[in-house]
């Protein structure tokens, strides 16, 4: 699928559904809100939030004082929503409309979160760029959650890559330390269960 096709995907879903009619909502990330405090960098780690969306992570972080938030989305529509959500809040932070893969970071990061946006990569060319961007632009931690191989292999039309602790590690062992892996079931706002597999990696 083109950088183009998905775009338009994402930008179709964010005008036509709620957060209660999509799948990956969450009405408090505490998973990642707790991998994010575990790295222990203080409020004023440079964080990015890849495939953000609308997600309320970033709602959290700013409550809890974190001062240097990025998010990332394809869909500007889903950034609008955020930033409406968040009102003049909305002005600490950095909010970029990009595709990951096609992500040209000025700076590098302290923590790099990617809750449901990497297992959308299913060609090995999008891999590989994500594992170059990466290398390059993470300075300190990686928290990925992804649909584990005990997870759906679509998510919202569209074919997702499943991983297990193997297979994910793997991937990024040549740039990164694994250091925890755990599956954590995600129940979706309409009672559907889907079964995540969460890593947090350190740089080497």
């Amino acid at each position: 699928m083109s950088n183009t096709i998905q775009k338009n995907h994402w930008e179709k879903v964010y005008q036509t559904k709620t957060p209660d009619e999509v799948s990956w909502t969450q009405e408090k990330p505490q998973t990642s809100l707790d991998l994010i405090n575990s790295c222990a960098l203080g409020k004023e780690a440079k964080i990015i939030d890849i495939g953000g969306g609308d997600s309320t992570l970033v709602d959290f972080l700013l409550n809890e004082g974190y001062q240097n938030i990025t998010v990332l989305d394809i869909s500007a529509k889903a950034l609008e929503r955020a930033q409406k959500r968040l009102g003049s809040q909305a002005e600490k932070v950095t909010w970029i409309e990009a595709d990951v893969t096609e992500f040209e970071p000025k700076e590098t990061y302290d923590i790099w979160h990617d809750r449901a946006a990497f297992h959308f990569l299913t060609q090995q060319e999008h891999i590989r760029k994500y594992l170059q961007i990466t290398k390059e632009s993470v300075a300190g931690y990686m928290i990925l959650g992804t649909f584990s191989i005990n997870g759906p292999k679509k998510c919202s039309g569209l074919d997702i890559q499943q991983y297990d602790e193997p297979s994910i590690t793997s991937l990024f062992k040549e740039n990164f330390e694994k250091l925890s892996c755990f599956t954590e079931d995600h129940t979706t706002p309409f009672n559907t269960i889907q079964n995540f597999i969460f890593c947090r990696f350190r740089k080497l």
